[in-house]
């Protein structure tokens, strides 16, 4: 997660002339790349924009996406994640069988042109995949009220995919065996209530497929659409609940906690009907403590972050968390 960490930077190495050599081979023989962009993002990855023109003189816009041995983890700038380069379950596989099961998706996904998740052929494991029209969303949407409508509709398409269970299960990047507050922490109390709340039983909740890393810079708009979703590298099955929230987040430390309430308004309006636990969001926001000694956030954000989790506290009160 990127919300309350440094922003992540471009990708620093460009792919290697053999890497390039493979993509033109995948797009058959006399393509030529005729243009590599850095793309903003991608703690995790390496990510560049391509233009390939084939031996007919067709040209095709893509995106390489190499998992570069060193980039992620709070290191990296993600924030909450763990070190996920590190991790077997964050793979180039994990990303190919999402991408699989989003085929025909009424939300517009990147499509899979190729894979080398091996890095036989690349400088590192790497896809091609096909480049969406947009850009990630304004510091300050145009219309709010319909970006979030917006946002909670395209959640729906996401959560009905089928296939679910064929991906691996939801695990919290924070596992709580550590419950510490971050540095530079104001109310130190706020997080020891926090922690004690999120280690108790997490409340019912149906599971789908979920992105597991929904917030608005994993989106792409045009002329004030959405026009895609991107960044599919930990969808997982588990609690729809665990999109909401993390959206909801980043929401609040974007544009305020108001924002976060609007979104759950809007998206209890387009599902019909959504009882969404409070547990999920302090569950959520404890992911961006990172498991180490440092527990980074960005100190200039921690009273924004202590006044959300101050009234995420409030709503679960003293009962038991999943109650």
């Amino acid at each position: 997660m990127t919300h309350a960490s440094a922003p992540c930077r471009p990708a620093g190495s460009p792919p290697t002339r053999a890497t390039l050599r493979w993509v033109e081979e995948c797009l058959g023989r006399g393509a030529e790349v005729r243009m590599i962009r850095p793309l903003p993002g991608g703690c995790a990855h390496a990510n560049h924009a391509l233009l390939v023109e084939s031996r007919s003189g067709s040209p095709h816009r893509l995106v390489l996406r190499r998992w570069v041995p060193g980039r992620g983890g709070p290191s990296g700038g993600t924030g909450g994640r763990l070190a996920r380069s590190a991790d077997p379950e964050f793979s180039p596989e994990r990303e190919i069988a999402a991408l699989t099961l989003l085929t025909g998706c009424e939300v517009p996904t990147p499509t899979l042109v190729a894979a080398d998740p091996a890095g036989a052929y690349c400088d590192a494991p790497a896809l091609l995949i096909s480049r969406l029209v947009g850009h990630p969303p304004r510091p300050a949407p145009d219309d709010l009220p319909e970006y979030l409508i917006q946002l909670a509709a395209a959640l729906l398409s996401v959560h009905a995919r089928g296939g679910a269970s064929t991906m691996p299960p939801y695990v919290p990047y924070n596992r709580l065996d550590r419950p510490a507050a971050p540095r530079g922490a104001q109310r130190p109390s706020l997080w020891e209530r926090a922690f004690t709340a999120a280690a108790g039983p997490a409340p019912d909740a149906p599971y789908r497929f979920i992105h597991r890393d929904y917030q608005p810079d994993n989106t792409l708009w045009s002329y004030g659409r959405l026009t895609g979703i991107v960044d599919w590298s930990e969808t997982s099955y588990g609690p729809a609940a665990v999109d909401i929230a993390h959206m909801r987040l980043a929401l609040a430390l974007r544009y305020g906690p108001p924002a976060a309430e609007r979104f759950l308004t809007k998206f209890d309006q387009v599902s019909g009907g959504y009882p969404h636990h409070p547990y999920w969001d302090v569950r959520c926001l404890l992911d961006l403590l990172p498991e180490d000694d440092g527990r980074i956030l960005d100190e200039a954000k921690i009273p924004l972050v202590e006044d959300y989790l101050a009234a995420l506290l409030a709503e679960l009160g003293p009962s038991t968390p999943g109650a």
